[in-house]
């Protein structure tokens, strides 16, 4: 099976659902045991979890980190089609073309000698619910190693930064009154629009970095009212924070329950990722990715503006990086992966274990990150 007939195959399933996480968990299993790898299948909060292991155990090893969710699409984007060089369909993208490429890869690697692969999948990247995640538990479980690459998106560059998400739930409080005569009440829902816009002008929002313009700040809910001729005493928004490396995520946090009826109820925070582009093991990916596929502009600096769950490899210790293949329209109504990226990404990741040990040297094994 080649990466487009996978990744088509992979795009079938509606993994925003628990069913389709089930039902696609259950086909990446089988495809890998049919292939002689064999592949360890558990649950976190309910959801799907995957992993795989080959190679032999004293050499250095390398994670390959994946995951099969996908944000809520319409029902014929889980019907792939392709155009050209573009594979169409909910998760293309983000990350199912990416998963197939790295399935193929370890099946190329299963008789490797040298160098340890450690697959992992994941179901929960996309959730907005779990505290703890499944890359966490995973990491919990022993998988990890001297290196790991997440399968975002990233166009073949190597994502070295990620930002920081601190997604918050909070609560705007007014004065009821009778809808007739609203200018005696205080309309909870329009204040909570004047809370948004003094999120987007507080003094982190307007910082940059090296590889960041700017932090992203979105109201991606809003919930007010619970009757037609009232003005409404509660709203409820759901603000997605975006932040830089280096940005304190406690001081953002404490500047906006410091405004006045704001109420901070509910956090989800996922540190910033960084990984020194030095590193070895990035140099040799980039080599690698170069090998197979020339460069178009720098290839390594990269920073990703979603938040990566590479960061719970980082918090382990082990240095973590964002690489994919080649698309656009994430979470988008017309979201497409290059198939010829594809074969790219899956040829790139070989073709780095194969340097591994010459880059290493014989002995050599990299002391991992504190």
């Amino acid at each position: 099976m080649d990466e487009r007939a996978l990744a088509e195959r992979l795009i079938t399933y509606d993994t925003s659902t628990l069913e389709g996480m089930q039902s696609a968990a259950g086909f990446v299993k089988g495809w890998l045991e049919a292939r002689d790898v064999e592949v360890k299948g558990a649950t976190h909060n309910g959801r799907p979890v995957l992993a795989a292991t080959i190679g032999p155990a004293e050499a250095p090893t390398i994670v390959l980190h994946g995951h099969l969710d996908v944000v809520p699409g319409r029902p014929e984007q889980f019907a792939p089609r392709v155009d050209g060089d573009r594979l169409f369909g909910r998760g293309a993208y983000d990350m199912k073309g990416g998963l197939a490429s790295m399935m193929l890869a370890v099946h190329d690697l299963a008789r490797h000698e040298r160098v340890r692969v450690v697959f992992v999948c994941v179901s929960d990247e996309e959730s907005e619910e779990i505290d703890q995640r499944a890359s966490d538990y995973l990491v919990e479980q022993g998988y990890i190693g001297d290196f790991a690459i997440t399968g975002e998106p990233t166009d073949l560059h190597i994502g070295i930064q990620a930002k920081g998400v601190l997604a918050m739930r909070l609560e705007v409080t007014g004065t009821a009154a009778h809808g007739s005569t609203p200018w005696i009440g205080d309309n909870a829902v329009l204040k909570a629009i004047d809370v948004f816009r003094q999120i987007e002008i507080l003094p982190f929002a307007r910082e940059s970095s090296d590889l960041f313009d700017r932090p992203s700040i979105n109201l991606s809910r809003i919930v007010g009212g619970d009757a037609l001729n009232k003005v409404p005493d509660l709203c409820g928004i759901d603000v997605d924070v975006r932040y830089l490396p280096g940005q304190d995520a406690d001081a953002i946090r404490q500047a906006i329950d410091d405004m006045p009826d704001v109420r901070v109820v509910k956090v989800f925070h996922r540190r910033p990722a960084m990984v020194d582009r030095e590193n070895v093991f990035v140099q040799t990916l980039g080599e690698a990715i170069s090998r197979v596929a020339p460069p178009v502009g720098e290839q390594i600096s990269v920073g990703r503006d979603g938040a990566s769950d590479a960061i719970s490899f980082l918090e382990a210790g082990v240095p973590a990086v964002e690489c994919g293949p080649c698309g656009a329209g994430h979470h988008g109504p017309e979201e497409w992966v290059s198939i010829r990226s594809l074969g790219d990404y899956r040829r790139a990741l070989v073709e780095f274990v194969n340097l591994i040990p010459a880059r290493l040297g014989q002995d050599e094994r990299p002391l991992r990150i504190a």
